[in-house]
Protein backbone atom coordinates (compact mmCIF):
# COMPACT_ATOMS: atom_id res chain seq x y z
CA UNK A 1 0.00 0.00 0.00
CA UNK A 2 1.57 3.38 -0.96
CA UNK A 3 2.27 5.87 1.73
CA UNK A 4 -0.26 8.54 2.28
CA UNK A 5 1.15 12.02 1.00
CA UNK A 6 1.43 14.69 4.02
CA UNK A 7 -1.76 17.23 4.08
CA UNK A 8 0.41 20.59 3.00
CA UNK A 9 -1.53 23.63 3.72
CA UNK A 10 0.44 26.91 1.75
CA UNK A 11 -0.92 29.99 1.84
CA UNK A 12 0.04 32.45 -0.02
CA UNK A 13 0.44 32.00 -4.34
CA UNK A 14 3.63 30.55 -4.73
CA UNK A 15 6.00 30.38 -8.49
CA UNK A 16 3.94 27.68 -10.51
CA UNK A 17 7.10 25.71 -10.53
CA UNK A 18 7.03 25.52 -7.26
CA UNK A 19 3.14 24.69 -6.85
CA UNK A 20 3.58 22.09 -10.04
CA UNK A 21 6.33 20.19 -7.52
CA UNK A 22 4.52 20.29 -4.38
CA UNK A 23 1.58 19.19 -6.11
CA UNK A 24 3.74 16.00 -7.44
CA UNK A 25 4.93 15.37 -4.37
CA UNK A 26 2.15 16.13 -1.55
CA UNK A 27 -1.28 16.45 -0.71
CA UNK A 28 -1.32 20.33 -1.32
CA UNK A 29 -3.78 22.96 -0.52
CA UNK A 30 -3.17 26.18 -2.38
CA UNK A 31 -3.99 29.97 -2.30
CA UNK A 32 -4.97 30.92 -6.00
CA UNK A 33 -6.45 34.03 -5.36
CA UNK A 34 -3.34 34.56 -3.33
CA UNK A 35 -5.49 36.71 -0.76
CA UNK A 36 -4.16 36.72 2.78
CA UNK A 37 -5.77 34.00 4.82
CA UNK A 38 -8.16 35.52 7.61
CA UNK A 39 -8.34 34.34 11.10
CA UNK A 40 -10.18 31.41 10.30
CA UNK A 41 -8.86 30.27 7.68
CA UNK A 42 -5.42 29.99 8.92
CA UNK A 43 -7.37 27.79 12.34
CA UNK A 44 -8.69 25.70 9.93
CA UNK A 45 -5.14 25.23 8.11
CA UNK A 46 -3.83 24.42 11.41
CA UNK A 47 -6.52 22.20 12.60
CA UNK A 48 -6.50 19.86 9.16
CA UNK A 49 -2.92 20.48 7.70
CA UNK A 50 0.49 18.43 8.94
CA UNK A 51 2.67 20.85 7.00
CA UNK A 52 1.73 24.45 6.93
CA UNK A 53 3.21 26.72 4.68
CA UNK A 54 2.77 30.54 6.18
CA UNK A 55 4.73 33.94 4.93
CA UNK A 56 5.59 36.95 6.52
CA UNK A 57 1.87 37.86 6.67
CA UNK A 58 0.59 35.11 8.62
CA UNK A 59 0.61 35.73 12.15
CA UNK A 60 1.27 32.03 13.76
CA UNK A 61 1.24 32.89 17.48
CA UNK A 62 0.68 31.15 20.73
CA UNK A 63 -3.45 31.63 20.47
CA UNK A 64 -3.33 29.85 16.89
CA UNK A 65 -1.15 27.20 17.47
CA UNK A 66 -3.45 25.99 20.55
CA UNK A 67 -5.91 25.35 18.15
CA UNK A 68 -3.52 22.76 16.01
CA UNK A 69 -4.50 19.67 15.21
CA UNK A 70 -2.69 16.82 15.79
CA UNK A 71 -1.21 15.99 12.61
CA UNK A 72 0.31 19.62 12.13
CA UNK A 73 3.99 18.83 12.89
CA UNK A 74 6.29 20.94 10.57
CA UNK A 75 5.71 24.90 10.03
CA UNK A 76 7.63 25.47 6.83
CA UNK A 77 7.96 29.24 6.47
CA UNK A 78 8.28 30.52 3.20
CA UNK A 79 11.03 33.17 3.83
CA UNK A 80 13.88 33.77 5.93
CA UNK A 81 12.26 35.32 9.06
CA UNK A 82 10.28 33.96 11.47
CA UNK A 83 9.16 36.75 13.57
CA UNK A 84 6.21 36.32 12.34
CA UNK A 85 5.88 32.87 14.38
CA UNK A 86 5.67 32.01 17.96
CA UNK A 87 9.08 29.41 17.48
CA UNK A 88 8.88 28.69 21.40
CA UNK A 89 5.24 28.25 21.34
CA UNK A 90 5.20 25.06 18.22
CA UNK A 91 8.82 24.05 20.06
CA UNK A 92 6.47 23.21 22.89
CA UNK A 93 3.72 21.89 21.56
CA UNK A 94 6.27 19.44 19.02
CA UNK A 95 5.72 21.53 15.80
CA UNK A 96 9.07 21.79 14.27
CA UNK A 97 9.45 25.38 12.47
CA UNK A 98 11.88 25.68 9.24
CA UNK A 99 12.81 28.71 7.00
CA UNK A 100 14.65 29.89 4.30
CA UNK A 101 17.74 31.03 4.82
CA UNK A 102 20.63 32.11 2.57
CA UNK A 103 18.39 32.78 -0.28
CA UNK A 104 17.47 35.85 -0.58
CA UNK A 105 20.48 37.19 0.42
CA UNK A 106 22.35 38.67 -2.88
CA UNK A 107 18.47 39.98 -3.64
CA UNK A 108 18.04 42.21 -1.22
CA UNK A 109 21.82 43.27 -0.43
CA UNK A 110 21.28 44.56 -4.53
CA UNK A 111 18.31 46.63 -3.09
CA UNK A 112 19.86 47.73 -0.68
CA UNK A 113 22.71 49.32 -2.70
CA UNK A 114 20.17 50.41 -5.17
CA UNK A 115 18.60 52.90 -1.79
CA UNK A 116 22.23 53.61 -0.88
CA UNK A 117 22.80 55.31 -4.15
CA UNK A 118 19.51 56.34 -4.50
CA UNK A 119 18.38 58.41 -1.59
CA UNK A 120 22.00 60.36 -1.60
CA UNK A 121 21.62 61.32 -5.42
CA UNK A 122 17.64 62.30 -5.11
CA UNK A 123 16.57 59.94 -8.18
CA UNK A 124 13.08 59.86 -7.02
CA UNK A 125 12.69 63.15 -7.02
CA UNK A 126 14.38 62.91 -10.77
CA UNK A 127 11.72 60.66 -11.56
CA UNK A 128 8.92 63.04 -10.40
CA UNK A 129 10.41 65.99 -12.04
CA UNK A 130 10.38 64.21 -15.42
CA UNK A 131 7.28 62.55 -15.28
CA UNK A 132 5.34 65.25 -13.94
CA UNK A 133 6.70 67.73 -16.87
CA UNK A 134 8.23 70.10 -14.64
CA UNK A 135 11.95 69.75 -15.73
CA UNK A 136 13.43 72.87 -17.86
CA UNK A 137 16.84 72.00 -18.80
CA UNK A 138 20.07 71.71 -16.84
CA UNK A 139 21.29 74.01 -14.65
CA UNK A 140 24.40 73.90 -12.45
CA UNK A 141 23.27 74.19 -9.32
CA UNK A 142 19.63 72.09 -9.49
CA UNK A 143 18.83 68.51 -8.28
CA UNK A 144 22.38 68.55 -6.45
CA UNK A 145 22.65 65.05 -4.68
CA UNK A 146 25.71 64.17 -2.61
CA UNK A 147 28.39 61.44 -3.47
CA UNK A 148 28.36 58.21 -1.47
CA UNK A 149 32.43 57.64 -2.22
CA UNK A 150 34.60 57.82 0.35
CA UNK A 151 31.58 58.34 2.92
CA UNK A 152 30.88 56.22 6.08
CA UNK A 153 28.36 53.10 6.12
CA UNK A 154 27.33 52.17 8.95
CA UNK A 155 25.67 48.31 8.92
CA UNK A 156 23.72 47.41 11.56
CA UNK A 157 23.54 43.25 11.63
CA UNK A 158 26.76 41.48 9.82
CA UNK A 159 25.07 38.65 8.87
CA UNK A 160 25.14 36.84 5.83
CA UNK A 161 22.96 40.32 4.15
CA UNK A 162 24.92 42.57 5.68
CA UNK A 163 28.21 41.42 4.13
CA UNK A 164 27.03 40.99 0.59
CA UNK A 165 25.97 44.58 1.39
CA UNK A 166 29.56 45.09 2.35
CA UNK A 167 31.12 43.81 -0.49
CA UNK A 168 28.84 45.67 -2.61
CA UNK A 169 29.30 49.23 -0.76
CA UNK A 170 33.06 48.96 -0.71
CA UNK A 171 33.33 48.25 -4.35
CA UNK A 172 31.86 51.86 -4.75
CA UNK A 173 34.44 53.02 -2.44
CA UNK A 174 32.25 53.26 0.74
CA UNK A 175 34.50 52.94 3.96
CA UNK A 176 32.87 49.96 5.95
CA UNK A 177 32.03 49.99 9.48
CA UNK A 178 29.91 47.51 11.40
CA UNK A 179 28.01 46.62 14.69
CA UNK A 180 26.99 43.33 15.90
CA UNK A 181 25.97 41.05 18.17
CA UNK A 182 29.13 39.10 17.80
CA UNK A 183 32.54 40.31 16.42
CA UNK A 184 33.45 38.87 12.65
CA UNK A 185 36.26 36.43 12.35
CA UNK A 186 39.35 39.21 11.77
CA UNK A 187 39.95 37.78 8.22
CA UNK A 188 36.14 38.43 6.80
CA UNK A 189 36.86 41.66 8.68
CA UNK A 190 40.11 42.19 6.53
CA UNK A 191 38.30 41.02 3.06
CA UNK A 192 35.82 43.79 3.46
CA UNK A 193 37.65 46.24 5.05
CA UNK A 194 35.47 46.59 7.62
CA UNK A 195 35.92 48.24 11.09
CA UNK A 196 33.90 46.97 14.09
CA UNK A 197 31.83 49.04 16.56
CA UNK A 198 31.21 47.24 19.99
CA UNK A 199 29.01 50.72 20.91
CA UNK A 200 26.05 51.34 18.49
CA UNK A 201 25.95 54.78 19.48
CA UNK A 202 29.48 55.57 18.73
CA UNK A 203 28.86 54.39 15.92
CA UNK A 204 25.76 55.98 14.49
CA UNK A 205 27.00 59.18 15.67
CA UNK A 206 29.44 58.91 13.08
CA UNK A 207 28.15 57.80 10.01
CA UNK A 208 27.05 59.13 6.80
CA UNK A 209 24.88 56.25 5.60
CA UNK A 210 23.49 53.66 8.11
CA UNK A 211 22.04 50.19 6.82
CA UNK A 212 19.81 48.13 8.90
CA UNK A 213 20.61 44.12 8.56
CA UNK A 214 18.96 42.69 11.47
CA UNK A 215 16.28 40.49 12.31
CA UNK A 216 13.25 41.46 14.22
CA UNK A 217 13.11 40.39 18.00
CA UNK A 218 12.22 41.22 21.43
CA UNK A 219 15.75 42.70 21.76
CA UNK A 220 15.83 44.70 18.18
CA UNK A 221 12.38 46.09 18.72
CA UNK A 222 13.17 50.26 18.14
CA UNK A 223 16.38 49.87 18.00
CA UNK A 224 16.73 52.90 16.27
CA UNK A 225 15.21 54.39 18.69
CA UNK A 226 14.26 58.08 18.98
CA UNK A 227 17.10 58.31 21.33
CA UNK A 228 19.62 57.01 18.76
CA UNK A 229 18.29 58.49 15.66
CA UNK A 230 18.95 61.67 17.62
CA UNK A 231 22.70 60.39 17.81
CA UNK A 232 22.48 60.52 13.69
CA UNK A 233 24.16 63.39 11.87
CA UNK A 234 22.18 65.98 10.36
CA UNK A 235 23.29 64.94 6.71
CA UNK A 236 23.11 61.31 7.46
CA UNK A 237 20.87 58.77 5.72
CA UNK A 238 18.93 55.90 7.03
CA UNK A 239 18.44 52.53 4.92
CA UNK A 240 15.94 49.62 5.74
CA UNK A 241 15.41 46.52 4.14
CA UNK A 242 15.47 44.35 7.31
CA UNK A 243 12.30 45.11 9.32
CA UNK A 244 10.48 48.10 9.80
CA UNK A 245 10.02 47.42 13.48
CA UNK A 246 13.36 48.16 14.01
CA UNK A 247 12.99 51.57 13.51
CA UNK A 248 10.79 53.90 15.72
CA UNK A 249 8.77 55.44 12.77
CA UNK A 250 7.19 57.72 14.40
CA UNK A 251 10.55 59.27 15.75
CA UNK A 252 12.36 59.33 12.75
CA UNK A 253 9.26 61.24 10.63
CA UNK A 254 10.09 63.74 13.57
CA UNK A 255 13.68 63.83 12.63
CA UNK A 256 12.70 63.87 9.11
CA UNK A 257 10.03 67.07 9.22
CA UNK A 258 12.22 68.88 11.42
CA UNK A 259 15.86 68.77 9.00
CA UNK A 260 17.40 66.54 11.48
CA UNK A 261 18.22 63.84 8.91
CA UNK A 262 19.02 64.31 5.03
CA UNK A 263 16.64 61.30 4.24
CA UNK A 264 15.94 57.49 4.17
CA UNK A 265 15.30 54.50 2.17
CA UNK A 266 12.73 52.87 3.04
CA UNK A 267 11.49 49.06 1.55
CA UNK A 268 9.76 47.67 4.98
CA UNK A 269 7.78 49.64 7.61
CA UNK A 270 6.34 49.20 11.32
CA UNK A 271 2.72 48.75 10.47
CA UNK A 272 2.86 46.87 7.21
CA UNK A 273 1.08 46.94 4.49
CA UNK A 274 -0.13 50.42 6.33
CA UNK A 275 2.91 53.32 5.36
CA UNK A 276 2.73 56.53 7.48
CA UNK A 277 1.46 59.03 4.86
CA UNK A 278 3.70 61.54 6.27
CA UNK A 279 6.51 59.70 4.62
CA UNK A 280 4.55 59.64 1.29
CA UNK A 281 4.55 63.14 1.24
CA UNK A 282 8.36 63.69 1.87
CA UNK A 283 10.93 64.37 -1.21
CA UNK A 284 13.42 63.26 0.56
CA UNK A 285 12.27 59.66 1.35
CA UNK A 286 12.34 57.00 -1.25
CA UNK A 287 9.87 54.33 -0.33
CA UNK A 288 9.61 50.98 -1.87
CA UNK A 289 6.63 48.08 -1.33
CA UNK A 290 8.78 45.57 0.38
CA UNK A 291 10.64 44.19 -2.72
CA UNK A 292 14.00 43.87 -1.62
CA UNK A 293 13.99 39.84 -2.26
CA UNK A 294 11.50 40.12 -5.32
CA UNK A 295 13.09 38.36 -8.04
CA UNK A 296 11.62 35.28 -9.88
CA UNK A 297 15.11 33.32 -9.22
CA UNK A 298 14.59 34.07 -5.73
CA UNK A 299 11.68 32.92 -4.95
CA UNK A 300 11.48 29.43 -6.83
CA UNK A 301 14.65 28.90 -4.63
CA UNK A 302 12.66 29.53 -1.21
CA UNK A 303 10.44 27.08 -2.83
CA UNK A 304 13.13 24.65 -3.62
CA UNK A 305 14.34 24.95 0.21
CA UNK A 306 10.64 24.60 1.10
CA UNK A 307 10.27 21.24 -0.51
CA UNK A 308 13.40 19.97 0.71
CA UNK A 309 12.81 20.62 4.25
CA UNK A 310 9.07 19.10 4.05
CA UNK A 311 10.63 15.82 2.28
CA UNK A 312 13.49 15.58 4.69
CA UNK A 313 10.95 15.79 7.53
CA UNK A 314 8.54 13.19 6.21
CA UNK A 315 11.40 10.91 5.69
CA UNK A 316 12.20 11.06 9.55
CA UNK A 317 15.36 12.88 9.20
CA UNK A 318 15.72 16.34 10.63
CA UNK A 319 15.14 19.43 8.20
CA UNK A 320 18.03 21.26 7.01
CA UNK A 321 16.96 24.39 7.94
CA UNK A 322 15.14 23.73 11.43
CA UNK A 323 14.53 26.61 13.29
CA UNK A 324 15.07 26.27 17.26
CA UNK A 325 14.12 28.53 19.83
CA UNK A 326 18.16 28.95 20.81
CA UNK A 327 19.03 30.18 17.95
CA UNK A 328 16.69 33.37 18.18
Amino acid sequence: MPKKKPVVVVTRKLPDVVETRMRELFETRLNESDRPYTQAELVEAVKTADVLVPTVTDRIDAALLSQAGPDLKLIANFGNGVDNIDVVSANNRGINVTNTPGVLTEDTADMTMALILAVPRRLAEGIKVMNTGEWSGWSPTWMLGHRIWGKRLGIIGMGRIGQAVARRAKAFGMSIHYHNRRRLHSDIEESLEATYWESLDQMLARMDVVSIHCPHTPGTYHLLSARRLKLLKKDAYVVNTARGEVIDENALIRQLEAGELAGAGLDVFEHEPAVNPKLAQMDKVLLLPHMGSATLEGRIEMGEKVIINIKTFMDGHRPPDRVLPSML
